[in-house]
């Protein structure tokens, strides 16, 4: 049985599903509605659930997580995913997303040229990511530095992405590139964002 927990952060409310070690779905969200439908929705309708009042010591680990990574945050964890029931290319693409470290960002081309695929096809893994921001969608952006779609396209959405961006902003001044488990990722620091 899926566990989910939500609790509110600041301004934020944040969610987790879980069950036994892994999380199925995080969200976060500015009303307590919309961040328990945004859960609800990114779990598979075949699974079972309740909603749970007080969080388990790993959903108290995993809120916190989400906590520190909205706050802009270095943080390092080692959570396990249940990816499973997702399609392969987007296991593929979230894996590699992952690596994606504070304070830098790829580009959905960028994405694609090291997991297959086009950018299309990214950003509609990134738009259906069931793990963010643990896993940062946010992180990717357009091959032309502007800031991209986020929770679905709205203006909100949008803003959203731009602060957390501002926020995980670091200072570096030079692209650079990891190994991931597809091939070399292209990264780019914050400060090349567009600020229009």
């Amino acid at each position: 049985m899926i566990r989910a927990y939500y609790q509110k952060n600041g301004d934020l409310w944040c969610a987790v599903a879980l069950e036994d070690e892994k999380i199925w779905s995080t969200a976060f969200a500015t009303s307590e509605e919309e961040c328990v439908r945004q859960l609800r929705e990114n779990l598979p309708y075949n699974q079972p659930f309740t909603f749970e009042e007080k969080p388990s010591p790993l959903a108290e680990h995993v809120l916190g997580a989400l906590k520190s990574v909205l706050e802009g945050k270095d943080a390092s964890w080692d959570f396990k995913f249940e990816t499973e029931h997702l399609p392969k290319y987007t296991q593929r693409a979230l894996k590699c997303l992952a690596k994606v470290p504070v304070g830098y960002v790829t580009t959905y081309g960028a994405l694609a040229k090291t997991v297959g695929g086009g950018p299309r096809a990214v950003g509609q893994v990134m738009a259906s990511n069931p793990f963010a921001p643990l896993v940062p969608c946010h992180r990717v952006i357009k091959t032309n530095f502007s800031i991209g779609g986020f929770g679905g396209g709205s203006e909100g959405g949008i803003k959203i992405k731009r602060v957390l961006l501002e926020r995980e902003d670091r200072g570096f001044q030079k692209p650079s590139k990891i190994r991931t488990e597809c091939g070399m990722l292209e990264l780019f620091p914050v400060s090349f964002l567009r600020r229009n």
